[in-house]
């Protein structure tokens, strides 16, 4: 072993940690949060909980991801603990796909099908798709992921391979011979497992760089063994550092699959050795693979899981034990409807954190929403509890905003797939828009509280006018967040045509107030009053636009409203102006 197998070695483990970090993040943008999602969503079962933490794990190539990202559902308050048991249950599981497929390298043999199931028989391939991909995909997202995902995973083969080769001359080492003995050590071999997968912060990287070791011929499974239990053991300082400053609920969900790793971790090593003692296991003492070594992994994770999950009400009341209420009541206040939070800590996951802003920001959308609707009832009937609610509301979307832009900022430094950047500058975009929306439903209300209070009203026919227009408002507003919500934009260029009408009502309502104002029939005071119901209701129409128009430029990266227009051909400008006619029919004005 010369400086050069040092050095080769440190290459091997550099690219190897390098291609699952790339896999790792191919897969997650291929799956664009969708699978996440479900996590979020599908839990109410424990077992379903335990099969889709496995699913998930193992197609995002990361058990200390998933655990992550169940920290930060419970510290949102979207998950409970009973739901994340079955989850970290599920991701130790999912976490075996890893070792198993690195245990490829190990095949030998002459036959062709062996050969060609060999990394080194594949992964040029692989890597030659990958790159192809990559380079000729220019902005087609899927392509690009999918090259990268294949990119990583050659990598991280022939970083595997580089590993084992360089410490194959080990096996014929004495010092290195000594020290793999000395590990064969139980508390000495899962002391050494969980500091080194503590230091990387990966278990499926730790069992990986234990497979290439095997190379060496050094490394039996006696010393395998407790190696591997310690870096079950490890992979849980993640979670623990994810929950720092977390909610005590999410420090108890890192507890959860710290005392999971440690209970089941204690029960073998305690039910093995026991047994080990009268009958003496002889495989102990003959060289461990890469395949016994996965086999191994799977056996233990599978195992726990099955032994401790009929009792997984009482990891929960374990770790409510070791991170107590004591007298600090704050977290049992509940949360107050207006507070609005996104855990930074899904930063680390851009595709999900992308979902969970979609999500949020149609929840905006529905505020605004209902804040238009609330207002525009108050002008026919006043009513002091749905002044509230609309001024709760606006507070809510202003709460939305702060909160969507701050995080979409720190977000936007990641590595974004297409469509999510496309989302990105959607929301970006629109949530101003949907802010003033209800900033406009308060100044309604206020024009509502001044009628009430003064003792004013409206003429017949003023009032059926404004009934009509707040119609058409609650219409526009209706269909641009249903558009929106859906990402339909087919749906989204119906609403410019009802912008048009609205402005069309505005300017004959005022026309008429004149004509009343002349004959004597309104007063001044009123009007003043109505010019200010008009501007916001036509501000409203003016914000449904913007949004509705965002949605169908960004696709053609063209971020000019007036542009839009232009590019109308004559059957578009028809069909504008047939739905426009149809429209003014619908709301038309006595």
């Amino acid at each position: 072993m010369d400086i050069f197998n040092i050095l080769n070695m440190i290459g091997g483990l550099a690219l190897f940690l390098y291609g699952m970090n790339t896999m790792g993040s191919g897969l997650s943008r291929m799956a664009g949060g969708k699978l996440e999602g479900v996590l979020e969503k599908l839990t109410s079962k424990r077992i379903l909980a335990v099969l889709l933490g496995a699913g998930v794990t193992a197609v995002i190539q990361s058990s200390s991801a998933t655990t992550v990202m169940v920290v930060g559902f419970v510290n949102s308050g979207i998950m409970k603990l009973s739901q994340a048991v079955g989850i970290i249950m599920g991701a130790n599981i999912g976490t075996t796909i890893t070792s198993w497929i690195l245990s490829l390298t190990g095949i030998t043999g002459d036959a062709l099908w062996l050969k060609l199931l060999k990394p080194s028989s594949f992964s040029p391939v692989l890597a030659a798709i990958g790159i192809i991909l990559v380079l000729g995909s220019g902005n087609t997202s899927k392509k690009k992921d999918l090259g990268g995902i294949l990119l990583g995973f050659a990598i991280l083969m022939f970083g595997m391979e580089t590993m084992s080769s360089s410490v194959s001359g080990l096996a014929d080492n004495p010092s290195f011979t000594n020290i793999m003995t000395a590990f064969s050590n139980p508390l000495l071999g899962m002391t050494i497992g969980a500091v080194l997968t503590a230091i990387i912060q990966s278990s499926s990287a730790s069992v990986g760089i234990l497979q290439a070791l095997c190379a060496t011929g050094a490394v039996h499974y006696s010393v395998a063994l407790p190696i591997i239990m310690g870096q079950n053991i490890g992979t849980c300082v993640t979670s623990i550092i994810s929950s720092i400053g977390a909610s005590k609920n999410a420090k108890r969900a890192a507890m959860i699959h710290l005392y999971f790793n440690l209970i089941g971790t204690i029960l073998f090593m305690a039910a093995f050795y026991s047994i080990n003692a009268f009958i003496r296991f002889s495989f102990l003492t003959k060289p461990a693979n890469a395949a016994g070594i996965a086999v191994i992994h799977s056996l233990f994770n599978i195992g726990a899981t099955l032994i401790l999950f009929p009792f997984s009400d009482y990891l929960v009341k374990l770790s409510e034990v070791t991170i107590p209420d004591e007298k600090d009541k704050t977290e049992e206040i509940p949360v107050p409807e207006e507070t609005v939070y996104i855990d930074e800590r899904f930063l680390a996951r851009p595709a999900f954190a992308m979902e969970l802003c979609r999500t949020e920001v149609r929840e905006m959308a529905n505020v605004s929403l209902k804040a238009i609707g609330l207002a525009l009832e108050t002008l026919n009937t006043y009513d002091p509890a749905k002044v509230s609610e609309v001024i709760r509301l606006e507070s809510v979307a202003d709460k939305y905003e702060d909160v969507l832009g701050t995080y979409l900022v720190k977000l936007s430094g990641e590595n974004l797939s297409v469509s999510d950047s496309r989302s990105m500058s959607i929301i970006l975009h629109c949530i101003s828009d949907f802010e003033r929306i209800s900033d406009h439903a308060m100044d309604i209300v206020k024009s509502a509280e001044e009628i009430n209070t003064k003792g004013l009203s409206f003429t017949k026919k003023a009032k059926r006018e404004i009934e009509t227009l707040s119609s058409a408002v609650y219409d526009i507003c209706n269909l641009t967040v249903e558009s929106f919500c859906k990402d339909d934009i087919t749906m989204a260029s119906h609403v410019e045509p009802m912008e048009k009408v609205i402005d069309t009502l505005t300017k004959r309502i005022k026309e008429n107030h004149i004509k009343r104002l002349q004959k004597g029939k309104c007063t001044i005071e009123m009007g003043f009053i109505l010019q200010d119901i008009l501007a916001g209701l036509e501000r409203v129409s003016d914000h449904c636009s913007n949004v509705a128009v965002e949605m169908i430029t960004i696709y053609d990266n063209d971020y000019s409203t007036h542009e839009y227009f232009k590019t109308f051909s004559p059957e578009e400008q028809d069909g504008f102006n047939k739905e426009y006619r149809n429209l003014v029919d619908k709301y038309c004005l006595e």
